[in-house]
């Protein structure tokens, strides 16, 4: 997994395409990697072949990052935006398996609402396509070290949240899907204005390989949080982590 990061992070240094907006996240979080750096003494003299407290410091050193970032995080900071000239064509097919393995919508779909929200009523794509829709041309920053701009449309993740009656004061958002992938989000980038539930990509609805019928698309976060094939949405007080945090990565994730 250590070997995983470095490569993904070399690569990430070597990409023209996304120096800059890369430059301008290590501008933000100067403070975050000089932390982060201190945190390494750790792990000095740590046998990696045994594991021998190795995983427990690492957990502590992710969730200390996170709790730092989640301090620099601001609902007032938006994500960069682009004309629709910009839009990359073709996008990038991307998820935590092939394009092979794509599944349809299952006849039956509809979002689910659970945990601490008054009206657990389920979502259509009609329902959410009735609520007000936010349009964005976006950069998708992945942790690989790609990053491609596209063009999503839906409503507002907080419209949602506000129409379920969500307890906005709760800490966690998690997000599961039907094709086996979960995350989740904390309250106040969930609130953030450009965190959408996309139901068109490149103005047309979403397709399969791209999430459908929604999926969650949050700009200012790396890509792996912006998850596909959404079928439920839990409110909570109880981190739920994610398919991905799970397995190490950073929880926050911001950019």
């Amino acid at each position: 997994m250590i070997r995983r990061h470095i490569a993904a992070a070399r690569a990430a240094v070597t990409t023209d395409e996304i120096r800059p907006e890369l430059a301008r996240i290590g501008r933000r979080h100067a403070v975050l990697r000089g932390l982060s750096l201190g945190s390494l003494g750790l792990l000095t003299g740590c046998d990696l072949s045994t594991h021998n407290g190795i995983d427990a410091a690492l957990w502590a050193m992710l969730r200390f990052n996170d709790r730092v970032q989640a301090a620099l995080f601001s609902r007032s900071r938006l994500a960069q935006t682009f004309p629709v000239s910009d839009v990359t064509d073709p996008f990038r097919f991307n998820a935590f398996y092939d394009e092979w393995q794509v599944r349809d919508v299952p006849e039956d779909w509809k979002l689910e609402m659970a945990g601490l929200v008054s009206d657990r009523s389920p979502w259509t794509v009609d329902l959410l396509r009735a609520l007000p829709q936010a349009d964005q041309v976006t950069r998708h920053i992945c942790i690989e070290g790609w990053s491609q701009i596209g063009h999503w449309s839906g409503p507002k993740l907080s419209d949602v949240l506000a129409r379920a009656g969500a307890d906005l004061t709760a800490r966690y958002i998690g997000f599961s899907c039907f094709d086996g992938y979960s995350t989740s989000l904390d309250m106040a980038s969930a609130l953030h204005p450009q965190t959408i539930l996309a139901v068109d990509f490149l103005g047309k609805p979403l397709a399969p390989e791209w999430g459908a019928p929604v999926r969650l698309r949050i700009p200012v976060k790396l890509g792996f949080k912006s998850a596909k094939s959404l079928q439920s949405i839990v409110v909570s007080n109880t981190n739920p982590g994610g398919y991905w945090e799970n397995q190490g990565y950073n929880w926050f994730s911001g950019v």
